[in-house]
């Protein structure tokens, strides 16, 4: 069985649960993925959590280019507020670029 941890980072600690992001390579059902998982420790209960993903093996080379094509500047907070004005959102969507799929997202 395939099972090897690459790194962890602590989301936050609530009411005495520390919660961390835990990615590794593990084997499940027969076949090896990526796991991206919310691990918890506390006074009931250490371990994994359902909050997680689950990268197959065959789609790992996809998943890597994708994350690998956010720039640093991709992840700087915006000046405009979060809510904006259904006009200037209608403004924003006419103008948004159209990719391969309905969603304007690029298929890797």
């Amino acid at each position: 069985m395939v099972e090897k941890d690459i790194g962890k980072i602590t989301k936050g600690e609530y009411q005495g649960t520390v919660t961390e992001i835990v990615v590794g390579v593990r084997e499940y059902n027969g076949k090896v993925g990526v796991d991206i998982r919310e691990f918890v420790t506390s006074d009931k209960y250490t371990g994994p959590t359902k909050k997680g993903l689950r990268i197959p093996a065959e789609s790992f080379a996809k998943f890597k280019e994708m994350i690998n094509s956010v720039q640093d500047a991709d992840l700087v907070a915006s000046e405009q507020p979060a809510e904006a004005s259904s006009q200037e959102q209608g403004t924003l969507e006419a103008e948004a670029p159209s990719g391969n799929s309905p969603e304007g997202l690029p298929d890797y």
